[in-house]
């Protein structure tokens, strides 16, 4: 009998426990590994430890924390129970974690204490206790509000995947309600554009707490059946050992991370031997310099992505058997349609910038508790505009120039600083 097609998040990992419950999917920092099979098993416990707080659907779980098994455990158990994880980084600062905190009001927050001293600072100052070791393991603090907080209805409740905060371009932050579909659909897309196996093993150092970490590199390795390299910080050393033990096939991360493990491979820099078979940049602007680096540092094409925290999961991604000599973000994934140019006016010709709108199963379903910013980003007929400038070449190749807001205008011919960033780069 076939199982029916996950709709929610916790069905992905579901579905891979009652595959393969011996497969290895995590190589944890202590060199703990942990089975589909147990995590599964261990989500189930996470979601009655919750009920039994006081966590029903449509509460909030504020999750403070670096990666780690915990934070694997509080996303899937508030799917299992229809609540909404609120992931946050703990590195941000006291005063932008209580802002998050004042306006998503959780019925309890959870701090990744033990892999954290970050998280262990804010709960300590927010006078956190120690939760169930025997469901968490060691190193979770947790609170719980005082009186139960309100609930959002069933409706939405049961739509929604996880919360994610993001300030954009504009003053206070905005909670991106992430939807279970898009992030299922793209857990898919993103699975097969790498050609995931079980004998696959990915890096993870990049957060949890923002889409790129829970879509491309947490739920399309699940979806893939294949293996993690879990990790609360990034560390280049650590990255180089990993390359042969446990062997990491897949790595992806933002230009940044790439620059620094290239900063710590002693001169000179002769090709390194490895599995590694797929190596995948987004979250910001590639330079060609960076791309031809690590080219030719790993013998393998480096490939690229745009994707914005309002839509679940990347919306362009360069082709694993077309790889491309320039910095474009690729082709748009299976479901998505684009958009050049206002709502109102034609598409504007290849080659032509103009504001970059989609259309697909990840768009958001809102900001939370912000209707006349979900308005202005919410447009007619289900299209999202995600406030970036760009423009596609004949092939339908999608090439960033900045964002909407970012723009010098010298001699009446519009600029954009990422071009200038670009040819400084270069």
């Amino acid at each position: 009998m076939s199982l029916a097609p996950p709709t929610r998040i916790h069905e992905l990992l579901a579905a891979q426990a009652a595959r393969q419950p011996d497969a290895v999917l995590l190589h944890e920092e202590d060199g703990r590994r942990c089975t589909y099979g147990e995590l599964w098993r261990q989500v189930g416990a996470a979601a009655e430890w919750l009920q039994a707080q006081g966590v029903q659907p449509g509460h909030r779980v504020l999750v403070v924390g670096e990666n780690c098994r915990a934070m694997l455990l509080a996303l899937f158990s508030c799917s299992v129970l229809g609540a909404w994880p609120v992931g946050v980084n703990a590195r941000l600062s006291a005063r932008e974690i209580a802002t998050i905190q004042t306006h998503a009001q959780p019925q309890i927050a959870l701090y990744t204490s033990g892999v954290s001293t970050a998280a262990r600072a804010h709960a300590e100052q927010a006078g956190a206790m120690p939760a169930d070791t025997g469901v968490w393991g060691e190193g979770l603090d947790h609170w719980r509000a005082s009186q139960a907080t309100p609930a959002e209805p069933p409706p939405i409740a049961a739509l929604v995947a996880t919360v994610i905060y993001t300030s954009g371009t504009t003053g206070a932050p905005k909670g991106v309600l992430v939807p279970h579909r898009g992030l299922v659909h793209f857990a898919g897309i993103s699975a097969a554009s790498r050609r995931l196996q079980p004998a696959d093993i990915a890096y993870a150092a990049l957060p949890l707490s923002h889409i790129f970490g829970i879509a491309t590199v947490l739920l399309a390795t699940i979806a893939g059946g294949a293996s993690l390299v879990l990790r609360s910080r990034f560390d280049p050393a650590d990255v180089l050992r990993s390359l042969t033990d446990p062997g990491i096939t897949i790595l992806q991360g933002v230009p940044t991370m790439f620059t620094r493990l290239l900063a710590a491979i002693p001169e000179p820099r002769s090709p390194i031997s490895s599995r590694l078979r797929y190596v995948y940049t987004g979250g910001a602007a590639l330079d060609p310099t960076l791309k031809r680096d690590v080219e030719r540092q790993f013998g393998v094409p480096m490939h690229h992505g745009y994707g914005i925290t309002e839509y679940a999961g990347s919306m362009f991604i360069t082709e694993i058997d077309q790889p491309r000599q320039d910095c474009t973000a690729g082709v748009a994934v299976e479901g998505v349609q684009w958009h050049i140019g206002e709502l109102d006016a034609p598409c504007q010709p290849p080659g032509e910038p103009g504001p970059i709108l989609i259309r697909g199963p990840g768009v958001m379903l809102g900001y939370y508790k912000a209707p006349e910013q979900t308005a202005q980003a919410l447009l007619p007929g289900g299209w999202l505009n995600t406030g970036d400038i760009g423009y596609v070449d004949h092939s339908g190749a999608l090439f960033i120039s900045g964002r909407s807001k970012d723009l010098i205008i010298r001699s009446g011919f519009n600029v954009y600083p990422l071009e200038v960033e670009s040819v400084i780069n270069a």
